[in-house]
């Protein structure tokens, strides 16, 4: 199974990664510009990936099951989010990945859970290395993963509990024991 992006999927996947980079540096550095370029390349690759794998962990596995599905990034949220970083704030809701066809809560939820699930790989893998930002790497993976399974709508764990409660209960359980308690 090959993954295809369209031009409009990896423009709106580049403009989101910006705007979630750009909210990030401004939050964690304010005007700095004492080593900008390591700082902002450091902010991107790593809130890149955990952004970037969550939403391709959910492409890969509605096209696996044979879904047609794209990223699309809200753009008033992107702003918004920027807007918020001057505040001290961060809160993103950069986009989201399409799933066009007829799903079920089963297929949802499996869809749903491979993003939460990545960025709980992503924490551990962070947790054993010793990188310049790995603890950066570690609470932002975590509470990514934390954050997108909690059951309100919209976010993957109200589709996950819709499908499988025990699940549910595993995946948000750990991603609680890695922001909170680890």
């Amino acid at each position: 199974m090959k993954l295809k992006f369209s031009r409009e999927e990896l423009k709106d996947l580049l403009k989101a990664w910006l705007a979630v980079s750009i909210a990030f540096f401004i939050v964690y550095f304010g005007f700095s510009f004492e080593d900008f370029f390591i700082k902002f390349l450091s902010i991107a690759l790593i809130v890149g990936a955990a952004f970037i794998l969550h939403e391709l962990a959910h492409k890969f596995v509605a096209v696996n099951y044979g879904y047609f599905a794209e990223f699309r990034s809200f753009d008033k949220m992107l702003l918004i989010g920027i807007v918020l970083s001057f505040f001290g704030f961060i809160f993103l809701a950069p986009g989201a990945v399409h799933i066009f066809g007829n799903i079920t809560n089963d297929k949802n939820g499996k869809i749903s859970v491979a993003g939460p699930i990545t960025n709980i790989i992503l924490a551990v893998l962070f947790l054993f290395i010793d990188v310049p930002f790995s603890n950066f790497g570690y609470h932002i993976n975590s509470w990514l993963a934390f954050f997108n399974m909690l059951p309100f709508f919209g976010l993957d764990g109200s589709k996950v509990l819709l499908w499988n409660k025990v699940m549910f209960f595993i995946v948000i359980g750990i991603a609680g024991l890695l922001t909170f308690i680890l």
